[in-house]
This record gives structure tokens, sequence and C-alpha cells, in this order.
């Protein structure tokens, strides 16, 4: 259930980077092709609006932006400066961890809680209770986006949201270590789907066999040979 879960964020999140490239692509060819007197293709060019592309994909990047840092929490991508935590022992330095992790837990549970208030009120719960016919009393449709004529309150969803997701993967780094001792941790140098090459013990990483490295012009002759006895 816990790797179909990752799975489904990260899919998710990739979703989102996917479509805003697909979308920019697009739009960048449009408005380059709207500048090409290419008769019946221009004017259909410029029948097309995409006004709506930038708003659309600001809109996409919030939303990977709060979903990539709960995701950042889970993999251990986050940048901390640890130097000196480092430095003190095993037993002050777990407390310092685990007091760490919760403070983050606690901060987005806040961020989380108080933005899902802000959505309710700014238009979630007139859209919800119209929805099932309940009274709506004094509550407002609330505002829409400019370009896209959205309800704000879907937009802002992905503050409550990703917050919430973002303390979940606080607790849950927070009770792994709790119990394992240990934090993750991400290779920055590791490519996915790159098969690392684990060289003998006594290689030399430095050496060449295939010829490639530079030549001492100097002392090297056509042919291969070297002039041992040239002079400099």
């Amino acid at each position: 259930m816990g790797n179909f879960f990752n799975r489904l964020e990260e899919s998710f999140i990739a979703m989102l980077m996917g479509v805003a490239t697909v979308v920019i692509f697009i739009s960048v060819l449009h408005r380059y092709g709207t500048g090409l007197a290419i008769p019946g293709v221009q004017d259909w060019l410029l029948d097309l609006n995409f006004g709506w592309a930038q708003e659309f994909c600001i809109i996409l990047f919030v939303w990977m932006a709060k979903f990539g840092a709960a995701y950042g929490v889970r993999t251990g991508i986050h940048v901390g400066v640890d130097v000196l935590i480092n430095q003190l022992s095993d037993r002050v330095r777990r407390k310092f961890i685990i007091f760490g992790l919760l403070a983050g837990a606690t901060f987005t549970a806040t961020i989380g809680t108080l933005g899902a208030h802000f959505v309710w009120e700014n238009g979630m719960a007139y859209s919800v209770l119209s929805t099932i016919g309940a009274d709506i009393g004094s509550l407002y449709e609330g505002p829409t986006t400019p370009d896209l004529e959205w309800p704000t309150w879907m937009v802002y969803s992905a503050i409550p949201l990703g917050s919430s997701l973002m303390c979940f993967r606080f607790l849950q780094v927070a009770v792994s270590f709790w119990r394992t001792g240990e934090l993750p941790h991400h290779d920055h140098g590791h490519v996915d789907g790159i098969d690392e090459e684990h060289l003998p013990v006594d290689a030399n990483p430095y050496s060449m066999d295939d010829d490639l490295h530079p030549r001492d012009l100097k002392h090297h002759q056509p042919g291969g040979q070297a002039d041992k006895g040239a002079k400099p």
C-alpha cells in the first residue's frame, strides 16, 4: 500500500510537469506561428486563443511545488544545514533530529489547517453547500481566476492538500528514524536507469586505456613512438 501511494504521488507530480511542458511548448509554437505570413495558416492560428496558457502553467507549478515539497521530505532531497548536528553525540543528535522533524510536522500542519479554513471560506463552502442543496446563508460564491475563470478555491486547495501531505511525510520520516535511526538520503549524482560501474580496488580511475588523453606534443613523434632522446 505504501509503495502504491508513493507511486501515485510521483505519477501525479510527473503528470503536472508533463502537462505544463506540453502547454508551454504549444503556446510558444503558436506565438511564433502567428508571426509567419502564411495564407490561411496565420488566420487559423490567430483565431486560436492561448491567453490562458500562462495562468494555467502557473497553477500547475504551484501544485508541483506543494506536492514536490512533500516528495522531497520522503526522499531526503531537501537541503539542510547539519554541520553542527553531526558534531554532537549520537544521543543528542537523535533528539535534535526528532525535534526538527516534529517541528516541520507542526509547521506544515498549521499551514494546512489555516489553508483549509481559507479555502473553505473563499468559495468552497458555497460550492459544496449549493451542490448538495443545503442552505448557503450569507456565503458568497467566491472569486475566479482572470483568464481561466476557475474558482480560486480550487487553485488554493494546493495549500491545505500539499501541506497536509508534507506533514504526513514529516511524521513518517520521524517514526522511521525513531525505529531504525536512519534518515532518507538522496544521492544527487545518481541517475535512475543508469547502472553504477564498480571498479576494482586496484584500478586507477585516472588512467585512459582508450588513448584519448592529450599527448605530450613536445616529446611525441608521428607514428605513436615517443622520442626519448629529444630534448626540450
